[in-house]
């Protein structure tokens, strides 16, 4: 199985944090926030990992190389200037990924999440994990149902952790069912989410509810806290 870590992001609500550095590469306990990812993507037999890039990109490589020090091969997918979101960054990496099933993980969250428990194979087109709302997005994203389902909407909503396993067919007709305006430009740039929701309708979503740690590091704030948490 390969990887993509979402790497790309102005980091807007970091700076200055991310004036200089992406956010990916801010450390906790003394390494990068992807570093963690890149140690746990090794443990669990993933060999190959795209990252895809737009801010500040020349760092990445500069910072991890090709990989071979995690035992991985990493390349990057360069989006230019401007990041494509989640959806454009997706269809960017694809010809990197290939035909199969793979994990996708942001790079700026840090979770005790066992990758290797993942399914390597969705039952429908993704695989989502998800968690209780955190105080600073206490809308939640989407529902899980008790079949193990994920829906647009429910009683008890839970947030995306940013970490799932993917088939590359979900992204197959994206463009009936975004109405992103960058979605016209060249390389198009659009938003997953509506895409996850409207596969959602015919039950091709599947999730699962981690009760573990997870941090949405978005603000110098839980950076600082994370690291201290996990420095302690």
């Amino acid at each position: 199985m390969k990887a993509l870590i979402f790497a790309a992001g102005l980091g807007e609500r970091m700076r200055p944090l991310t004036d200089t550095t992406p956010k990916p590469l801010l450390a906790v306990a003394g390494k990068p926030l992807i570093e963690w990812h890149l140690e746990k993507l090794a443990a669990c037999g993933v060999r190959d990992v795209v990252v895809n890039t737009s801010w500040l990109a020349q760092q990445f490589p500069q910072a991890l190389g090709d990989g071979a020090r995690w035992g991985l091969r990493i390349v990057y997918s360069y989006e230019g200037a401007t990041p494509l979101e989640t959806g454009g960054g997706m269809l960017h990496a694809l010809p990197l990924l290939g035909d199969a099933p793979f994990l996708l993980v942001n790079g700026d969250v840090w979770t005790d999440a066992d990758f290797a428990r993942l399914p390597r194979e969705p039952a429908g087109l993704a695989h989502l994990v998800m968690v209780d709302r955190p105080p600073q997005a206490t809308q939640g994203d989407f529902a899980l149902d008790a079949d193990g389902l994920v829906r647009s909407d429910g009683e008890q909503r839970l947030t995306y952790a940013g970490l799932g396993v993917y088939r590359p067919q979900l992204l197959d007709g994206w463009r009936a069912h975004s109405r992103d305006a960058g979605a016209d430009e060249t390389p198009p740039r659009f938003r997953l989410a509506p895409i996850l929701r409207a596969h959602m309708a015919g039950g091709l979503i599947s999730g699962e509810h981690h009760r573990g740690r997870w941090t949405d590091v978005g603000t110098p704030q839980r950076l600082a806290e994370l690291d201290a948490a996990l420095s302690g």
